[in-house]
Order: C-alpha cells, then structure tokens, then sequence
C-alpha cells in the first residue's frame, strides 16, 4: 500500500535535507512543502511577518491534493513544518489511513543556530519563536531528536517506517489464521501472534507461516513485546481470541507495550455490552476500540467475509483500508464492510445476524424433515432444494443441499449425526437483548428453544416411548406449498431481525442504516440471500419491510401455503416450531383487537395495576373492584 511519509517540525530542523536523503533511499519522490506556497505567503514571511491560519489554509488543502496524487501511483515524501493538529488533519484528509508522520524535534537553541546559517531562505530567525509557540507535537508520530547525523536520522526512519508490520493479527485460531492469509495475500505486511504453551501451544505463528507461501513476509511472534513493537504507529491490532474474559485478560496482556492513539480491534463475537465498556475502559486510557462483527467462517475469512466495524469513526478510518480490501464485495463490487456506528453497534448488528441464522437453519431442518415425512429420501429432497435456488437461493440453501448429497458408504452421513445442536451464546444473547428491548423476536426464540430442546436427547428418548402415537403420517402438502411456507417464515425472520435492530438503534442513539447493513450482509456472510439483496432497497423507503408493496403481495400470496403446512404437521405430530411460530406470530401482529384487554383485566384484578381505557383515547388510568363481594 502506497504511503505518503511527511517529515515536520519548526523550520531550520532540517527537513528539506532529512526528506531529500529519505527519497532518495526509499527511491519515491520528494516535495518540498515551501516550493508550494503562493507568492503571497512567501513575500509576508519574507518581510518577518507570521502566517496565519488563512494564509495556510490553501497551502495546507494544495498539499494534500499533491499527496493524494501522488499515493494513487506512489508513496512519496513530503516536508511541512505541520506545527498544529488541524494543519496535519488537513494534511491527510481522507488519506489518513496512509500517512505517516516524522517529526524532527531538536531544542530552541539549537534550531536557531541552524536557521541564522542558512542563506536566501524566506524565513528569518526571528520568527522561529513564534514557530515554537505554537508547535502542538504530534501523537502517534516518528520522534527523532536531530542532534544524530542525517545518515542516522534516515537510517532510523526506514528501520522504524520501512521494515515494521502495518497490521497485526492477535490469536491464530480457526478464523485468525483465515484472516492473516487474507490480508498477506491483498499485499499486507503483516504480523502474527499466538501465545505459547509449553507443550500444548509451541511455535504455532511461527509454523503456520513456515506452512503458507503468501505469509513468507509477515512476522511471526510468540512474545507480547516484539510483536508489539513491530508494528508501525498508530498500531493497529485485531483481537481473534475467544469472547469473554480472554478478551479482558489480552488487553491487560498488551496495554503496557501500547502507546497513545493505537487502536485495538475485536473481531470475535462479543456480547455488545461488554464491547460498550471495553471502549470506555480503552478510551480513558488513550486507546482506540472497535468492536467488530466479522461473519463468514472459515472460508469467509479467508475469501472475504463481512465485517461490521463500530466505535470512534476516526479510529475506523485508520483501519478502513484493510479490512475493506479483505471484505467481500456486493454485486456493484462494494466492499461488505461499512462502519455501523457507535460504540458496541457492531457487535450488537452481529448478534441480530447470528439469530437470524439460527431461524434460517431451523427453517430448512424443518422443511426436511417435513419433504421426509411427505415420502421423500434426502438425495430427492436435495433435487428439491436445488430447484428452489431459482426463488428462495442462499447461502444456507446451498450448503444445506450439499450435506443432504454426502454419503458414507451407502448411506447419508447426516443420518449418523447426534441430533444434539450446539450453540454459542449468540442466540441466547439476542433473545435476551429482545426481551431488555421489547422487541418481539419470538422465531430466534423458537429456534434457540429448539437447540436447548434437542441437547435433551435421553428424556426425549424416554418421553416418546410414554407418547408416541400409532397413527401413520399422512401429509397431504406438496413441495410448493412447502416452498411458499419456507418463504413466509424467512420474510418474517428478517421483519423481526430488523425490527430488533431498529429498536436498538433508536433506544441507543446509533443511528443505524438498516439498507446499508443489509447490503454488507448481502456477500460474506452466513445470511446472505437474494432476499437480502432485495431488502437492500426496501430498506431504502422504509425501517419495516412489511409495508413493502411487494413484501405485503408475496406475503399475501404465500399464506394459505403456511397454514396449510402448519397445520398438517400439527395434524401428524411433526414438529415445526419455527414456521409455526411465523404464522402465530403474524396473525398477531395483523389483529387490531387483541386478547391483551383480559391480561389488563386480570392484572388490574389481583394486582391493582390499573388499565387503560379505549373509548377516552388511553388518556387515563382505571382501577376497577372487580370482585364486588370482597
């Protein structure tokens, strides 16, 4: 990645020459930042009157123009005395994440006997006071002090600049090394750590580089220190490592070898809350968190996931150019990558994506098991699945039929799987989060409940000898009625994923974009759907997808298919928790007068909770004595 290097400091540090010989050891051009100032500046310098910030502003915005050119064909080196952070922040504009700052530092002494040396220069002595009173010293910068000799200054430079690692990659699990092969392979210099274990975990970063050809320049560690100190300032860390108190015990391993303005990225599946503290924590201590949803697995990381960056959007922009690049890209060939917001958004995004998952894989177990019930073996229901690629295609889809089409031996391999599920903590975190929220969230409540119900395996066993019906099933659906059940449970799986998002969004003051969230969604990741892709521009007229024309048509359409479904599997004793639970949930929430005026009675009578009235508008509390014999 191109760089723009500026060397800065008061005038008579010696820039011009310190930036001359850097150019021409890094052989990339030099720009002198005097050569561009107009005619004006220099004729008021030169008759010992100080710039102001009007006279720089110019100046200042020609010299970013200048490096932005330049990066877009080489890095360059540019000299400007840069004294104050807003000369710096116009500086690098929008090429913040590809500037890099020396600062040449030196005493006042010093510099002017420098300065009064020098001949036919615009600047005189007299203003170096001036200079040094408002010189503001940068964070993050290069600091070298000029009393070494220029061949020592330059040395250090490249050593420090040249030969340090721009991005580090902390934990080498599954995903992390998935993510450091893709950042080595878009041209990263990168550096990787794994802790050590005697025994248990030895040379891991060090083996996998010896084990991948694109890792041959990366730098590989074991200890906190030398990996640290090989990264470039501001350093930029991303954090692969288990969800929990190993994420608190890391950043307490690593803030001793941090400095100011560095920036610690989370990519694994922290709960948002603790994300929100860990930023307040990081913040007071003069670092840069981002909590980051990163979904795909093993080979989205690899190939391109989608990533959900949140946090200081300052800090985001720094590290914006790498985790675009290793994103993957939408239909217009965006990167699926955006910053989502404040604070722990991202996580929070990624959490709602994790229970949307859940019901889209309950979803298709469902339909399986339904299709075997109808008489169908797994390579016909695969056959089946396959044709719906052309209505209802997702990732999920695919997978799901490529797993109904492998054998071993004779028979399906998902036949000898335990029907025990497994889950992280993202389901549970998300219903949680629904239930804080009031947000009716009920199929990822449904889905999660069907995990826990499956993990009792041995009571299951138990119960269905106590109850299992003689009765031989009889379902009378065909598989477009299936199909047309699926697609109403998915449409209302992502009404209710949104939704909670939504709510979110405004409870927090995030301001989210629900269309620009499902646009990342729409590659990489675990969801992504051509009904995603839809919603990318539904979510662009409205927050709630069942005020679409389109939406209220298909749904109109697909519902006598899922009460249909529904109701055969009630009949035949098939359990269907998920798209049972879509149907319920949606007569619910298209009923005007619901049944919550008896729950209001009921409380109002045991409790003396009060109730609202419907012919005053529900301006006013009611108490009633319901029991008039009491």
């Amino acid at each position: 990645m191109n760089k723009v290097i500026f060397i800065m400091g008061v005038s008579g540090c010696g820039k011009s020459t310190i930036g001359t010989l850097l150019a021409e050891e890094l052989k990339i051009p030099f720009f002198d930042g005097d050569d561009f100032h107009p005619k004006e500046n220099i004729k008021k310098m030169a008759s010992g009157q100080p710039l102001n910030d009007e006279d720089r502003q110019g100046w200042l915005e020609t010299l970013n123009t200048l490096a932005t050119q330049q990066l877009a064909k080489n890095s360059c080196v540019i000299v400007c005395s840069a004294l104050k952070q807003k000369y710096r922040d116009i500086l690098s504009l929008d090429i913040k994440s590809r500037t890099k700052w020396v600062f040449l530092s030196g005493s006042f002494n010093e510099i002017f006997i420098r300065a009064n040396a020098r001949k036919d220069h615009f600047m005189p002595s007299e203003l170096l006071q001036s200079q040094f009173d408002i010189l503001e010293e940068p964070e993050g910068a290069l600091k070298i002090n000029i009393e070494v000799t220029p061949e020592n200054i330059v040395k250090r430079i490249k050593s420090k600049l040249m030969n340090t690692s721009e991005f580090g990659l902390f934990g080498l699990g599954v995903m992390g090394k998935s993510l450091c092969r893709n950042l080595a392979k878009n041209s990263f210099k990168i550096a990787m750590f794994n802790r050590h274990v005697d025994g248990v975990e030895v040379d891991v970063a060090k083996n996998f580089k010896a084990e991948h050809p694109e890792l041959s320049e990366a730098a590989a560690f074991d200890n906190i220190s030398a990996f640290v100190n090989a990264l470039e300032t501001p350093r930029k860390i991303m954090l692969m490592v288990n969800a929990g108190k190993t994420i608190d015990y890391v950043i307490e391993d690593l803030l001793p070898h941090l400095s100011v303005g560095d920036i610690l990225i989370d990519g694994g599946n922290s709960n948002y809350k603790k994300t929100k503290e860990r930023f307040e924590y990081l913040k007071s201590k003069g670092i840069h968190f981002i909590g980051t949803g990163v979904s795909g697995g093993e080979e989205g990381a690899l190939k391109g996931p989608s990533i959900m960056p949140s946090g200081d959007q300052e800090a985001y922009n720094n590290v914006k150019p790498f985790l675009e690049k290793i994103s993957a890209k939408d239909q217009n060939n965006l990167p699926c990558c955006t910053y989502v917001g404040p604070e722990g958004s991202g996580h929070f995004i990624k959490m709602v994506h994790n229970g949307v998952e859940y019901v889209e894989m309950q979803l298709l177990a469902e339909v399986i098991t339904i299709l075997e019930a109808s008489g169908h073996n797994l390579d016909a229901i695969a056959n089946i699945l396959e044709t719906w690629k052309n209505t209802a295609n997702s990732y999920l889809l695919e997978i799901t039929i490529d797993i109904l089409r492998t054998k071993e031996g004779n028979d399906w391999l998902v036949k000898k799987i335990l029907d025990k599920a497994g889950n992280k903590g993202t389901g549970n975190w998300t219903t949680i989060a629904s239930a804080e929220l009031g947000v009716p969230s009920t199929l990822i409540a449904s889905a999660l409940f069907a995990r826990y119900t499956s993990f009792y395996k041995e009571e299951r066993m138990q119960l269905d000898a106590n109850f299992k019906s003689e009765t031989i099933s009889d379902v009378q659906v065909s598989s477009t009625e299936i199909l047309e059940a699926y697609q109403f449970a998915r449409i209302i799986n992502h009404y209710q994923g949104f939704k909670l998002i939504a709510e979110a969004s405004d409870k927090f003051s995030w301001n989210l974009n629900l269309s620009e969230i499902a646009r990342i969604w729409t590659n990489g990741c675990i969801i992504r759907s051509t009904l995603m892709e839809a919603l990318v521009e539904v979510f662009k007229k409205t927050t709630n997808i069942l005020t679409d024309s389109q939406l209220i048509a298909s749904i109109k359409h697909y519902k006598p298919s899922v009460k249909k479904v529904v109701s055969q599997c009630v009949l035949n004793d098939i359990t269907a928790s998920c798209l049972s639970e879509s149907i319920q949930f949606f007569n619910g929430m298209t009923t005007v007068d619901s049944s919550a005026n008896i729950i209001q009675a009921q409380r109002d009578y045991f409790g003396a909770h009060t109730y609202k009235r419907n012919d005053d508008d529900g301006v006013k509390s009611h108490h009633t004595i319901w029991n008039k014999t009491n």
